[in-house]
């Protein structure tokens, strides 16, 4: 065989090119492969699950007096879905409405629901406002992932809050961004940044400065809210008609308001506990500004809402995502599961 007739080795080109479609081939079949396997995921959280709640299509209201109505977490068809149950019976059958949320809350007939809107690259996030029969009347654009809401108990108010950087108040590497609309004019106030900061009687600025978990006074001017600064937390009293906020006490976050206007649920950092577990949930005397521990003995990152003036629900971890739980305002008795598979509970008349 001559030289000329001799096989020649691959050039470096054509290695690269066999290299380059071998890995084309590689990555097209871990596509695949992943995109079965979400498919298949997406298919089982269509379905039911045996022992379940259950959870069937149906009409539900804002005004319906004595219903608790919250973000249902159960697979199936309906899950994220707003749906209703007797508040006497919160682990009975729901009645869902077809309205997805992420976080809602509604008080006199109106609601405010966060949103996801998924995009083919990114999700973006909204915030809808509803009528008494779940219609939208208003729609903004939520600048991060939403986490709080709140109506004022006129319905004449609605705040939420959303992560704007990092996606946990369990550390400090977070910026937060708390708005509150007129539901009657829709006027927006995209952020409490802009309100004029008393702190400790003196005026305050700082490019720190973040907000969240605003909760309403019945007066349609009264609000509080967390403010952090420096490192510290604090709870603030906020003017609507004067857009100031005055802090009143350290180490508060995402107040609640009792329906008499008298004390703030709230969750604290208490010395000791784990870094990505660090609150108890405890309630304010606002005239005293002394504290009360509740029994709640496991870490609580919720903004308990108010039952009736005697009891505080909130959310825990659980077996679909999330489950509420209740326990005494006062500090006494035992905490207990009130439903599975369900989070941002309002309770209606």
């Amino acid at each position: 065989m001559t030289a000329e007739s001799s096989p020649r080795p691959p050039s470096r080109t054509r290695t690269r090119v066999l290299v380059l479609l071998t890995a084309v081939a590689v990555l097209a079949g871990v596509a695949v492969a992943s995109v079965l396997h979400a498919s298949a995921r997406a298919e089982r959280r269509d379905q039911a699950q045996p022992g379940g709640p259950t959870v069937t299509e149906g009409r539900v209201s804002l005004t319906a007096g004595g219903r608790m109505v919250f973000r249902n977490m159960a697979w199936g068809p309906h899950r994220d879905e707003l749906t209703g149950v007797p508040a006497t019976d919160p682990a009975g059958p729901r009645t869902a409405s077809g309205v997805k949320c992420l976080r809602f809350y509604a008080a006199a007939g109106t609601g405010v629901c966060l949103q996801a809107v998924h995009g083919p690259v990114a999700d973006t996030y909204r915030a809808v406002l509803l009528d008494a029969r779940l219609k939208e009347t208003h729609r903004y654009d939520v600048p991060g992932i939403p986490s709080r809401a709140r109506v004022s108990p006129s319905g004449h108010f609605a705040a939420w809050t959303a992560f704007v950087g990092g996606d946990s108040y369990a550390g400090t590497d977070f910026s937060t961004r708390a708005a509150i609309v007129d539901v009657r004019t829709g006027k927006l106030i995209p952020s409490l940044e802009a309100f004029r900061i008393v702190k400790d009687g003196r005026g305050y600025r700082a490019a720190d400065v973040n907000f969240w978990g605003v909760t309403f006074a019945a007066d349609d001017r009264t609000f509080y809210a967390t403010m952090a600064t420096k490192g510290r937390t604090y709870l603030v009293r906020g003017d609507l008609t004067a857009r100031t906020v005055t802090t009143l006490r350290t180490n508060v976050e995402c107040p609640s308001l009792s329906p008499d206007g008298t004390r703030i649920a709230f969750k604290k950092r208490v010395p000791g506990l784990p870094k990505d577990a660090p609150w108890r949930l405890y309630v304010l005397d606002l005239r005293t500004l002394r504290d009360t521990p509740l029994a709640e003995p496991r870490s609580v990152d919720d903004q308990a809402v108010w039952r009736d003036d005697h009891t505080l629900v909130y959310a825990l971890p659980g077996d679909y995502g999330a489950d509420l739980y209740e326990t005494p305002a006062d500090g006494s008795g035992n905490p207990h599961r009130l439903s599975t598979a369900a989070v941002s509970p309002a309770f209606l008349g």
